[in-house]
Order: structure tokens, then sequence, then C-alpha cells
């Protein structure tokens, strides 16, 4: 998706993407250490090797960058998503599985979410960010939605069983089990959070 003040990657040589990409991913890293905020283009050009013009060819403005940086970490937590041990998400076991990966993930531990760390801390500062918050969101808890929709109409969910509502409780639980895993750098938060909404989700198992 092409942001506001962005050279269009469509139009972009090999090169260019390669060298546009290399800035996304530089920049992605530093605001996950250091924050939007406290990341400049200095920061960046070093840590993408790439010349001052060519940082500004490519993202004349900061909210370009960070519009991208936003785009490519929501495709990253949905790629980790998509694995062939989760399935589509669509069985209690592959969402225990799901859970038990994350809950082992010192990433996860030391640094959050790499979407929603970065989601949170600018929305609060600039709204003009809130739609490519909300569309990250929303891919990825999709993922969820429908693997739910499948659990209900095969008959594993009661009729009843909410998929929005239960992905609102599952992404919830995630996003706030990362915050405060990140705080005490301790994965039982996420741990306790993942399961306890996962407990309630089953709460909705058909009996046979």
């Amino acid at each position: 998706m092409t942001t506001t003040g962005e050279a269009p990657a469509r139009k972009l040589t090999a090169k260019g993407r390669a060298t546009r990409d290399r800035i996304i991913k530089a920049a992605a890293e530093l605001m996950y250490e250091h924050g939007a905020q406290n990341t400049n283009n200095e920061q960046i050009r070093i840590a993408a090797g790439v010349s001052g013009s060519q940082l500004t060819r490519h993202f004349p403005t900061k909210e370009s960058l960070v519009r991208a940086v936003l785009a490519r970490q929501a495709d990253v937590i949905r790629a980790r998503h998509q694995v062939p041990e989760f399935a589509e998400l669509d069985s209690f076991a592959a969402l225990r599985r799901w859970a038990d990966t994350f809950t082992a993930s010192l990433d996860m531990v030391r640094g959050g979410c790499t979407f929603g760390s970065l989601a949170a801390e600018v929305v609060k500062t600039e709204p003009s960010y809130r739609d490519a918050v909300s569309d990250g969101f929303e891919q990825w808890q999709e993922l969820f939605r429908r693997g739910l929709s499948i659990m209900r109409e095969r008959g594993e969910l009661r009729p009843d069983a909410d998929p929005v509502a239960l992905t609102h409780l599952i992404a919830a639980a995630f996003q706030g089990g990362a915050l405060l895993d990140q705080a005490v750098g301790d994965s039982k938060p996420l741990r306790d959070a993942l399961y306890g909404a996962l407990a309630y989700v089953e709460s909705f198992a058909t009996r046979r």
C-alpha cells in the first residue's frame, strides 16, 4: 500500500525496492528498540547504510516512514500466525499451540508485540496514524475471527458463540499480556491472559 508522500514501490527498480525495504527494516528495528519518537533520520540512515537523499527520496516525511513500518510489522505478526502448526486457527488444539508458541517466545517477553508496541505509541501521539493501526489490527484479528467462525459452522462451538466478541477477547489478552511481559520481563502474565481467554472460548464447546 502506498502511503502519503511515499515513493510508490511498484514504480521502483529492483535495486530501489531493495533499498526501500532495507530502510523500512532498519527503521522498524530502531523504533521497536527505542520508539518512534526517539528514532531520527540519522540513526535510520546509518543503520540502513543509505545516504540522506536516498532516505528522503523513498520517505520524504516521517509519517510516510512510520506508516510503512506499521504495515511491515502488521505483516510480520500476521505471518507468524499463518504457519502450518496453527493451521487456520480453527480448532481448540491449534489455538492452544498458538498460545504455547507465543508464551515461549523470548522476543515477545523482551519487547512485546512488534506491531502492538509501535501502534500503542503512535496512535496516542498522532491521531493521523489511527487508520494504519486499525487496518493492521483488523487484518490480524480476521485470522482468529475466521477460524472461530469455521469452528462454529462445524458445530465445535455452540451457536451462541460470537466469533467477533471472542476474537476481541483473544486480541486483548494477547496485547495486554504482551505489555505486562515487557514490563516485568517474564512470560507468566501473557501465559495467564492467553490461557484464561482460551478457557473462556472453550466454555462454548459443544457438549457431545
